[in-house]
């Protein structure tokens, strides 16, 4: 029987306690268990069942950040239902997902991870050493970071100013953007390096292939960096070597046949948004 057509066993994990009441909620689980679907809820520290085919991550794209590292221990697919208001990730109404996954109109596309190796931090959180959208450093005082990089072995330009993100594809339309960062489309295999508020007027952002190993270490007055792993945040001293390059896995996402995304730029970012463009 073909993998789209047969009954799934779908897990739902919600951003807060309170959307499992919410009515839209509420829609999804009736139109998948209508579909002949089995729906259970879950919770990031509760273990998936080894007979769940997809993990559902409804909220915005903070909760799907956070649904994707129990989805790539689980080895399974991850959609985004939104609740929240941009979405990128979370960008499908909770209609047509249940639609979707019935109907088998949907794909399985892969999104490169990043994966960290900080020096003398092997007691570091696991989860501060994956990160789908970006990893980052980036100052917690009031002194202004040093970022030394180099890029396999090539040593770049210091960057000076409040720090500096390695962001993917995925992570394009995230941090990254907010910064300058250029959009990049999610199947493109780079990685963005942005500097944040940087203190040089010739500094740009740089991409570079997702192939390469990227080694960061850091100096400011206070003596100490925050990093963070899309969500994850800890503190470093200052010297500590970041080691950033490609996960050896990817993240599975489920994309509908449907969806397009340069029409979720012009809709969410308003692209292109120019009364020349108005047909």
């Amino acid at each position: 029987m073909d993998h789209k057509t047969m009954l799934m066993n779908v897990a739902i994990y919600v951003g807060t306690e309170n959307l499992r009441c919410d009515e839209r909620v509420i829609k999804l689980v009736g139109d998948l268990e209508k579909g002949g679907c089995g729906v259970c809820f879950t919770s990031l520290d509760e273990p998936l069942g080894e007979d769940t085919d997809i993990l559902l991550s409804v909220g915005g794209d903070g909760t799907f950040l956070s649904a994707a590292l129990k989805a790539v221990r689980a080895d399974i697919p991850v959609a985004g239902v939104n609740m929240g208001r941009m979405g990128f990730l979370s960008e499908y109404r909770g209609e047509d997902i249940a639609q979707a996954l019935i109907s088998g109109e949907y794909t399985i596309e892969k999104r490169v991870m990043l994966c960290s190796e900080i020096a003398g931090q092997e007691d570091l959180s696991s989860d501060c050493h994956l990160a789908l959208n970006e990893m980052t450093i980036r100052r917690n005082g009031g002194a202004m970071l040093a970022v030394d990089v180099s890029v396999d072995g090539v040593r770049l330009p210091t960057y000076w100013g409040d720090g500096l993100i390695i962001s993917t594809s995925s992570g394009s339309t995230a941090y990254s953007l907010s910064v300058g960062g250029p959009i990049v489309l999610p199947q493109s295999k780079v990685f963005i390096i942005s500097p944040i508020a940087p203190h040089n007027l010739n500094v740009r952002p740089l991409v570079v292939p997702s192939t390469s190993v990227i080694s960061m270490t850091a100096h400011s007055r206070d003596g100490h960096f925050e990093f963070s792993a899309d969500t994850r945040t800890t503190e470093l001293t200052d010297g500590a070597q970041i080691d950033v390059s490609m996960a050896q896995f990817s993240l599975k996402r489920l994309r509908l046949d449907k969806s397009n995304f340069i029409q979720a730029l012009v809709e969410k970012l308003y692209w292109g948004e120019d009364v020349r463009n108005i047909r």
